[in-house]
């Protein structure tokens, strides 16, 4: 159905346009002329050029924050993506499967700020959960102050995360092993694959561009990280589990430098949608290769043509 006037679609358009611009357009414009400025968020604001940016690239707080928000990314495709991709496959192979997926699940339904709470008593060095573990079966020598050593606190968080995600990632992934044809998974028993080899060869190669999605999700989320980091460590112990969006937010609503921070908000930003484009880009990629190799499949066949019976063969040579 064409609509009469060109203007009919925009005017459908225009109240989900208006509320976007303003929620989002209009905030991400006034971060960049902030992140050109001098300002505390009250005064007049004094304009400094890229100054802001040439402090970003010096500061070695902002700087290792990346470092750190980047070992967490690897942990956690790890603990959230490939742990929920085999929890995916053993509860699309188990009976009752259904209170499988809601207890793993449920973590994802409770709030971060519940979640963080709850991981400080588990880790809490007197009394935790951890702790009194490694006691019990004899390993008191591997007890710590899980969140206030900055050898363990990256990981610790990272783990935290992992118990939450691994499930979101479990059912996106078993969502596509659903769509997976019934024959194909029976063809392949019939020749004798298990559950195993099943998952390997047949379930994960069917689902992977699903399971590209689950790393982009994983690897933009990683660098949006927040509400974890800011109450299990607040950044702590000596900055080893500062990432940019803690500094960013300590930047500015601690330390009253909205410029600056204006200007990390910005890179932090620019390195997100980076990170889009080259996966854009490779799953273009991808998509053309499949799509040469389809034809490429359909071209030999085609030129093969059907091998003949052995009679008409015999015919044929006569």
């Amino acid at each position: 159905m064409k609509p009469s006037r060109a203007a009919t679609p925009w005017l459908f358009l225009a109240p989900a346009l208006a509320l976007f611009g303003f929620a989002v357009l209009v905030p991400m414009v006034a971060t960049v002329g902030y992140s050109f400025t001098d300002w505390n968020g009250f005064g007049a604001m004094t304009f400094v050029g890229l100054d802001n940016y040439v402090t970003a690239a010096t500061d070695p707080v902002f700087r290792d924050s990346f470092v750190h928000v980047c070992l967490y990314i690897a942990a956690t495709l790890f603990l959230e993506v490939f742990v929920g991709l085999v929890l995916a496959g053993i509860v699309s192979a188990v009976a009752g499967r259904l209170w499988f997926r809601v207890a793993i699940f449920t973590p994802v339904m409770l709030p971060m700020v519940v979640v963080a709470v709850l991981w400080s008593f588990v880790y809490n060095p007197d009394f935790g959960l951890v702790n009194a573990g490694l006691d019990a079966v004899g390993l008191e020598q591997l007890q710590r102050v899980w969140l206030g050593d900055p050898a363990t606190a990256l990981a610790a968080v990272s783990v935290v995360s992992g118990w939450v995600f691994a499930g979101f990632y479990m059912m996106i992934f078993y969502a596509a092993f659903r769509q997976i044809p019934h024959e194909v998974l029976e063809a392949a028993r019939l020749d004798g694959a298990g559950e195993r080899a099943l998952f390997r060869r047949i379930k994960v190669p069917m689902i992977r561009e699903a399971v590209w999605v689950g790393i982009l999700l994983c690897v933009t989320g990683g660098f949006q990280g927040f509400d974890l980091f800011f109450v299990l460590t607040n950044g702590g112990p000596y900055g080893a589990t500062e990432i940019p969006t803690t500094y960013l937010v300590k930047t500015v609503f601690r330390n009253g430098e909205v410029g600056y921070g204006s200007a990390m908000a910005v890179v932090l930003t620019l390195i997100v949608l980076g990170v889009g484009f080259v996966y854009a880009r490779l799953s273009r990629r991808r998509a053309a290769t499949r799509l040469v190799e389809e034809r490429a499949g359909l071209a030999s066949a085609t030129v093969e043509g059907p091998s003949p019976a052995p009679g008409m063969a015999g015919e044929a040579a006569s």
